[in-house]
């Protein structure tokens, strides 16, 4: 998957996404879901857990 970003304050940048939403093969999104924009505030909020190794990740995921 890839992401990208449009400054859609611009007429050519409107074109364009109004363009690639016609793909078959492409889905915009226009906002994050909500589990999305929960893990941003909790990275924006230092609220993430942090872990040293993977080993320490696999740990507390297995919990």
């Amino acid at each position: 998957m890839t992401y990208i970003s449009i400054d859609t304050n611009k007429k050519q940048a409107k074109l364009f996404l109004e363009y690639v939403k016609t793909l078959l093969f492409v889905t915009v999104h226009q906002e994050p879901n909500e589990t999305t924009k929960k893990a941003i505030d909790e990275v924006k909020n230092s609220q993430s857990k942090k872990h040293k190794t993977a080993k320490d990740l696999i740990a507390f995921l297995n919990k």
